[in-house]
């Protein structure tokens, strides 16, 4: 095995992340593939200066998932953090859920998992159904063009996970013009500080409101937990803040870059479009996850112990970045990986990370994935873009890749 001491200021060390290459906008970036292709394990530069290992492949990358020696502990010291923001943040706050190891996050995990369960998720389709069908009535019913972000993309997930949570979504230009914030990689601290203080605050209302008079909903349940003495009150907000931002922000992007990715593919739009197999359904939207994996920052841990991966040492105390999207087109796992297939088997994609950290909301995430490009296309069947692709804004400098607006026509 080796580790070869890196001169922090060595220039021959890459940047991260790395941009895309023009016109490819679906593609992950040529020099994190060819890192991939050349030195799997390897070094990167991140906006401090400060190096961390870059670990590409597939199979080291779900090793490392399930290794016990690696913490997502944001507070730790050498953590790889995504800009200044996160690390200020973690300086100045306790770890949340999503930042926490075992057994702290197991313990949390388990209270919050029955929500998600498969069976429970897809009793919501037919309301997905319907807020998907109410939102596409409404802007057949507008003026065209229209910017699919804004008029549907957007306010799907944040109606359904306004719904599983039990917030009113009146409220729901609030909790988005602060979600948000967070998501760009040049933010500074003191705006994330601001724009989590309101959101903080303000779910931390909804907890105190759900003690009062409790539903049936998500909120009510972390709020039972409370009066029960399993979670604090800070705690069950933390979650709050958690499920509201990642349920909405990541499946809109998802929602918007996969349907624009299939206007691109209108081979594989039309099979989406007209089957009536809920399994090629499923396995569209595992494709489209594979094909974009819009986490594009790459998840992030800290080594407690020494380790050895890839046929390199890790060391105590350093940084580890796993970037979802070389797992995810590494053609020995998913042959043509540039290849949209919608008919592929895709499940063991990596774009909700893998292990005991994997995304909670997963199966929300694909049954609104499901529903909404297979909806669309059916109902919109001559839906197109209404710019050119060179003309549409990727969010490239966000931490959730994706496009700001998507302007259609029919």
């Amino acid at each position: 095995m080796t580790h070869a001491p890196v001169d922090t200021q060595d220039a021959a060390v890459p940047e991260f992340p790395m941009p895309r290459a023009a016109g490819c906008p679906f593609a992950p970036p040529p020099a994190m593939m060819k890192l991939h292709a050349e030195d799997p394990v390897s070094r990167v530069r991140l906006w401090d200066g400060s190096v961390h290992w870059l670990v590409t492949r597939y199979e080291d990358q779900r090793a490392l998932y399930g290794d016990p020696r690696l913490s997502v502990d944001t507070t730790r010291p050498g953590f790889p953090y995504l800009n200044e923001a996160f690390r200020e943040t973690a300086a100045k706050n306790p770890p949340s859920f999503l930042n926490m190891d075992d057994p702290d996050h197991a313990r949390i995990r388990r209270m919050v998992t029955g929500a998600f369960a498969v069976k429970r998720i897809e009793a919501m389709r037919p309301a997905v159904q319907r807020m998907t069908d109410d939102l596409i009535d409404q802007m057949l019913a507008g003026p065209k063009p229209v910017d699919l972000v804004e008029a549907l993309t957007l306010p799907l997930p944040s109606l359904v996970i306004c719904e599983l949570l039990g917030v009113p979504y009146e409220d729901h230009d609030f909790f988005q013009a602060n979600s948000k914030v967070g998501l760009r990689r040049d933010v500074t601290a003191e705006a994330v500080r601001a724009a989590f203080g309101e959101i903080y605050q303000y779910l931390s209302g909804q907890i105190d409101a759900k003690l009062a008079d409790p539903a049936d909903d998500m909120l009510s349940e972390l709020a039972a937990r409370v009066r029960a003495g399993d979670l604090t009150h800070h705690d069950a907000t933390m979650l709050g803040v958690l499920l509201l931002g990642a349920g909405h922000e990541t499946s809109a992007n998802m929602l918007a870059l996969g349907i624009l990715a299939f206007l691109e593919h209108p081979d594989q739009l039309a099979v989406v479009r007209d089957t009536d197999d809920p399994k090629v359904l499923a396995s569209a939207a595992d494709e489209m996850l594979r094909y974009l994996t819009v986490v594009h920052n790459g998840q992030r841990r800290l080594a407690l112990e020494d380790l050895e991966i890839g046929g390199r040492s890790i060391r105590a105390g350093e940084g580890v970045i796993m970037p979802g999207a070389t797992g995810n087109w590494q053609s020995d796992v998913f042959p043509e990986p540039e290849r949209l297939d919608v008919r592929r088997d895709a499940r063991r994609h990596m774009a909700f990370g893998f292990g005991i950290h994997q995304c909670l909301g997963q199966p929300l995430a694909r049954l609104e994935l499901q529903v909404v490009y297979r909806t669309v296309f059916r109902r919109i069947p001559t839906l197109r873009r209404a710019t050119d692709l060179d003309k549409i804004p990727f969010k490239d400098d966000g931490i959730v890749y994706g496009v700001y607006e998507l302007p259609v026509t029919w």
